[in-house]
């Protein structure tokens, strides 16, 4: 297909509700978009454990997948147990970053996923968040190896004193973005959503004013910066206001199906 999408959705907030739904609506234009012959997959900040469920769910068979905020890209791989391989995978030495932050954040909690994708934590995160798939370590093991993410979580803090104490510490040589909630998300210096889709477009040799992309947290700014430039950046509605400037359209809540109406719009 010479004029097809490059259809990049992230999962939480976008495609899934906190409660594990994937509306209808939402299902319904996936395959409808896919049954046409544009290529959909999933951009998300999750691992790649956990990202592979969802993009089963939603029956995908992209060629890649963008998980951990950009710092691995997975690839369509028949011979592996789940499907897909790692294709590229960008790590960094979160040494110097934990020592700071646990200087400057008070009862803050750590987690580092390696590039193999193996969690390891140090604390009680919220919702058992790492508790299935890691293993609980001594802050000090947490300085020993590269990584590819380092999650924080200050639950004691107000979002305005976590957000606050972020950008006092200040974090340089390193990505990273403040969640809804006090979750902070590190990644290797310049590397995020938008850098790993300007890989997988460059391998697909798709057009950039044919790009879409769709997402509503501060992890996705640079995505929909970088899809914006030429093609469409989708926001969920009720994002952050500066979510929100950093896309082309504004979509519906997730619960007045706003991606399912933004992708039916699609051609």
């Amino acid at each position: 297909m010479a004029d097809r999408l490059l259809i990049a959705l992230d999962i939480d907030g976008t495609i899934l509700d906190h409660d594990g739904t994937i509306p209808h609506a939402t299902h319904e234009q996936v395959e409808r978009l896919r049954g046409e012959g544009h290529e959909i997959m999933l951009a998300t900040g999750r691992s790649a454990a956990d990202t592979l469920p969802i993009h089963r769910r939603l029956g995908l068979d992209s060629r890649f997948v963008v998980s951990a905020n950009g710092a691995t890209v997975l690839e369509r791989d028949p011979a592996a147990d789940d499907g897909y391989s790692r294709r590229w995978v960008e790590t960094f030495d979160p040494h110097d970053v934990l020592l700071r932050l646990r200087d400057g954040l008070r009862g803050a909690m750590y987690a580092v996923e390696s590039a193999e994708g193996v969690f390891r934590y140090n604390g009680r995160f919220p919702d058992g968040s790492f508790e299935a798939s890691g293993r609980e370590v001594s802050f000090e093991e947490l300085l020993e190896q590269p990584v590819q993410r380092l999650v924080v979580v200050a639950p004691d803090q107000t979002t305005e004193e976590f957000a606050s104490a972020v950008e006092a510490i200040g974090l340089h040589h390193v990505s990273y973005s403040v969640g809804w909630t006090n979750w902070l998300d590190i990644a290797p210096n310049g590397v995020n959503k938008g850098t790993a889709l300007e890989r997988v477009r460059a391998a697909h040799e798709i057009p950039r004013d044919r790009v879409v992309v769709a997402g509503d947290g501060r992890n996705d700014i640079e995505m929909l910066r970088w899809a914006g430039e030429f093609g469409t950046a989708i926001v969920m509605g009720g994002s952050p206001q500066d979510v929100i400037d950093a896309g082309t359209t504004l979509a519906g809540s997730f619960h007045n199906d706003g991606l399912g109406r933004a992708l039916a719009a699609l051609e």
